[in-house]
């Protein structure tokens, strides 16, 4: 999975917040194009119709794991973005709980996963579990659901808007926006100045 631009360019004097000006790969957001989707906050995997991946990130001068497939490199970070085989990853028993028991799935049927997807999962030892959840689930990436229809008719696609949307929305993590043809653009509450 490759890194998702963010619809805002960066603060060039605080990287982890954005700017006012729109990023001009993400102009398409603004203009009322794609469809918003809730971005949920833990850990990507991926199933290839044989076995699940792990997203992993490995830093400048960090050796890659075994296994590791490369998706994406950040010439700026020096980070390499890619992934591992599920099974060795620290994430690796939440993970099989989540899919024995396919707790929560939200998709449509039939409820086995998708070749090719992506997924969140998340969960009590996920990141803290800050999607306060009971067990440990998958979220296939750009699903909707019905309590997210409502929650995002009110969304603004305006900077000031969304900042203060996302403010008042503390339980989203973000947003991700999917184009029709496959871009994919995000916004996350915390990339916004507390106030």
């Amino acid at each position: 999975m490759k890194k998702i631009p963010t619809v805002f360019l960066r603060d060039p004097e605080d990287m982890s917040r954005v700017t006012d000006e729109v990023n001009p790969a993400c102009s398409w957001v603004l203009d009322g194009e794609g469809q918003p989707t809730r971005k949920y906050d833990g850990t990507c995997v991926m199933f290839d119709g044989t076995g699940w991946w792990a997203r992993r990130e490995v830093k400048p001068g960090k050796t890659a794991p075994a296994g590791f497939i490369v998706a994406e490199h950040d010439e700026v970070t020096g980070k390499t973005v890619g992934w591992e085989p599920a099974a060795q990853s620290p994430f690796a028993r939440y993970l099989a709980e989540a899919f024995n028991d396919w707790l929560g799935i939200l998709d449509q049927p039939p409820r086995d996963p998708v070749v090719g997807a992506t997924y969140e999962l998340i969960g009590p030892k996920i990141n803290g579990n800050p999607e306060g959840v009971d067990g440990h689930m998958l979220i296939r990436h750009g699903y909707r659901a019905a309590v997210d229809d409502d929650e995002m008719r009110s969304l603004p696609r305006d900077h000031d808007g969304l900042a203060k949307w996302l403010g008042e929305h503390p339980t989203w993590e973000g947003i991700v926006w999917h184009h029709p043809d496959g871009r994919m653009a995000k916004l996350k509450r915390r990339d916004f100045p507390r106030s």
